[in-house]
């Protein structure tokens, strides 16, 4: 029971340390680093409740059903549905996804890096080292790589607030078509949902329970706390301090190591596994490409989200995810489905749509 409970409270800690490192990663990128908009916060925080919540429940569910990780499930969960094998390019498209967004995140770092150092090296050799750190790094014991991360994070959160640039009031401005994207992203890919990521973590303690509540809210508050963080104590993405680049290196070493534990579970050859991982993670140190990975990162990562939710609202059998999430209420499964099958869909098609719009 307190090896569940220990490991529970393991996946909330990785989510708060993953959520804050996306978000501080993306935020550049949707344009939020450093205006304190409340009308965007508060539409980021709905978003939050009716996308990434419906999602952190569906990941939860699937880990329920399937007993396996994300990309080894598919093979099963798709015969269960009596479903084409195409469904399954879902969990490849998420463990590409994953090295790719790793890579973002150090590219992002040396960036930073380069700016506190002022030392002249070009950030192109800097990400190079900051990846081999973290490719290093992600045969650490788990636990290790995450301890390593929660401290950095919070550290970084302390210096933001001691040594950070000074903050402009909250204010009030008009809702945009556009911000509906940028809360989008951040809501669902800087929460590191559809990667299956917390459906992995979480595999050792949804066996042992009977609803799927006892693990998702811990995970979404945990989410929902690193937007706080980020929102009201950090919203200047430049954080000036060495610890957030070493949280990043350490959650970059997180992610290449839950991404090689899905390759390996999938009896993929090792050669294939480490082309997979360091292509993905590599491409970002071509100079002058990152713009163009920006938009294809905050995309791909919508495109898996939706697929999934179409996946289970439309493709897998009503009672598929009703036992695995075992609601107390009829009335919970019924509006989840809601959201799976249509809000979810709707509304990352608009994202996409909007973030689209803003390449030109």
């Amino acid at each position: 029971m307190q090896d569940n409970a220990m490991t529970r409270w393991l996946s909330a800690l990785m989510a708060f340390c993953l959520s804050f490192i996306i978000i501080a990663t993306l935020a550049p990128m949707v344009g939020i680093q450093l205006d304190r908009q409340l009308d965007f916060w508060l539409l980021w925080l709905a978003t939050m409740l009716i996308l990434a919540l419906p999602i952190c429940y569906l990941e939860i569910a699937l880990a329920k059903r399937s007993k396996t990780t994300a990309l080894n499930a598919l093979s099963s969960l798709t015969r269960d549905a009596d479903a084409s094998q195409k469904w399954r390019i879902v969990g490849w498209l998420a463990v590409v996804f994953i090295p790719f967004l790793a890579g973002g995140m150090l590219s992002n770092a040396s960036q930073l890096l380069g700016h506190f150092a002022g030392n002249g090296i070009a950030p192109q050799f800097l990400f190079i080292g900051l990846a081999i750190a973290a490719i290093l790094l992600s045969f650490a014991p788990r636990k290790i790589i995450l301890f390593l991360t929660v401290i950095e994070v919070f550290a970084s959160l302390i210096l933001a607030n001691v040594m950070g640039t000074a903050l402009p009031a909250w204010h009030v401005t008009p809702v945009e078509f556009s911000e509906w994207g940028s809360a989008t992203v951040l809501a669902l890919v800087a929460s590191g949902l559809g990667m299956g990521l917390y459906w992995q973590s979480s595999l050792a303690t949804v066996q042992q329970q009977d609803a799927a509540s006892k693990t998702v809210l811990p995970i979404w508050i945990a989410q929902l706390l690193a937007v706080i963080a980020f929102g009201f104590f950090a919203a200047n993405a430049q954080i000036p301090s060495y610890a957030f680049v070493i949280a990043v290196v350490s959650t970059a070493a997180l992610l290449l190591q839950m991404v090689r534990e899905q390759l390996l579970q999938r009896q993929l050859n090792i050669v294939i596994q480490w082309l997979i991982i360091l292509v993905a993670v590599l491409v970002w140190g071509i100079p002058a490409i990152s713009p163009v990975f920006n938009s294809v990162l905050m995309l791909w990562g919508l495109v898996i989200c939706l697929i999934y939710a179409i996946f289970a609202g439309w493709i897998m059998k009503i009672s598929h995810l009703r036992k695995s999430m075992n609601f107390s209420n009829e009335l919970f499964y019924n509006l989840w489905r809601i959201a799976v099958r249509v809000v979810l869909p709707i509304s990352i098609i608009l994202a996409m749509i909007a973030i689209i719009g803003q390449l030109f």
